[in-house]
């Protein structure tokens, strides 16, 4: 345990901010190009973030993947899912045969799925998904720790290791997604714990629920928080208390992108969540950090706000499984062909000092 334990530190610990030398150079070309300015508005910013993470100022991303991190919450139990568990190895399955939401939208987009399962409660090795399981779901976090601290750093170190993998097989730019039935219960225990935000702010209605239900979730929330008094300012200690075996690991792989240096897309609610751990872990991991969509889960945008991100496109999803990032991958490969091919005034023959006065400016300064 103790050389996992600094293992994962020192990883931690060696994330550094992204090339803002580059991204400056970036944001000259961006506004030398020939184009009013500012007129490409998100997609400039997205090419020039870009930069700073490659260290390139053209790029091209063949290879995309969304690594999806499939585990059971032991909350469940309790019934506040309307969906039952079982679901989770079933869309697993369907995960490897591009049968599910993420697997079409993936392959209109052109993006691979490394599967996972980290914690599903099945024996079942299913052909085509990773193993990393720790054990079949986690307890019951209205009665406990969801996990031991060991199991956590396990979990994280999982993340890692699938970024790894994927960037071994060529992939230049990532997704996180998860499957897990429950898990907006736990992700909302993790949101509270760390901003002290109140019960209503976080908890949504996850994939649906009666009202009933709903009250009954917010209750069981509130005493898991109570029972396991997480440690705000230890965010390896509420992940072990009130997360999932899946919501450790996508931290993992966030904290993974930033050490190895690759962009990563955040999903819906549970990613932001994800992201938003690493975060607190390491703040430069916000610097490989892009958002995709707006998500519908009420807790979604106190977690995006807290990252500093906006989400791409609003589509009112909500599904989860990584769906949101393919979509991203195709909006980041046209912002990156804006800087990369797009002629400046220069190149294209056209005087531009009517633009000096403009520049100057205070609403078009960074």
């Amino acid at each position: 345990m103790k050389d996992r334990k600094y293992e994962i530190y020192k990883i931690i610990n060696n994330i550094n901010s992204t090339d803002k030398e580059i991204q400056r150079k970036a944001r000259e070309r961006v506004d030398s190009l020939a184009k009013p300015l500012g007129s490409l508005g998100k997609l400039e910013e997205i090419a020039i973030k870009i930069t700073g993470i490659t260290n390139k100022m053209k790029n091209t991303f063949e290879n995309k993947c969304v690594i999806i991190f499939c585990s059971d919450n032991g909350v469940f139990e309790e019934g506040i899912a309307s969906t039952p568990q079982y679901v989770t190895l079933a869309q697993t399955i369907n995960f490897t045969k591009g049968l599910s939401g993420v697997g079409v939208i993936a392959k209109q987009n052109g993006s691979d799925l490394m599967v996972v399962d980290i914690g599903i409660n099945s024996n079942l090795k299913v052909p085509g998904v990773i193993h990393k399981k720790i054990r079949r779901g986690t307890n019951n976090i209205a009665k406990g720790p969801a996990m031991s601290e060991e199991e956590c750093i396990t979990a994280i170190l999982a993340g890692v290791e699938s970024v790894k993998k994927a960037i071994d097989e060529g992939c230049e730019i990532l997704g996180v997604g998860e499957m897990g039935i429950a898990n907006t219960s736990t992700s909302s225990a993790i949101l509270i714990s760390l901003q002290e935000c109140s019960i209503e702010k976080a908890v949504g209605r996850g994939s649906g629920l009666t009202n009933s239900s709903f009250d009954k979730k917010k209750a069981i929330i509130k005493q898991a928080l109570e029972i396991n008094n997480p440690d705000k300012n230890d965010p390896i200690d509420v992940l072990t208390k009130v997360g999932g075996f899946d919501i450790a690991a996508m931290a993992g792989a966030f904290l993974g992108a930033a050490y190895y240096k690759v962009p990563i897309v955040i999903d819906g609610f549970i990613s932001a969540v994800a992201a938003l751990v690493a975060s607190r872990l390491n703040s430069n991991v916000r610097d490989y950090l892009f958002s995709s969509h707006l998500s519908q889960e009420i807790g979604y945008s106190l977690a995006i706000k807290e990252l500093g991100l906006q989400p791409m496109v609003n589509l009112d999803m909500r599904l989860g499984e990584g769906s949101g990032c393919p979509i991203a991958f195709t909006i980041i490969d046209t912002a990156n062909a804006i800087l990369r091919d797009m002629s400046t005034f220069e190149e294209s023959g056209i005087n531009c000092e009517y633009l000096d006065e403009i520049r100057d400016e205070e609403c078009y300064k960074v």
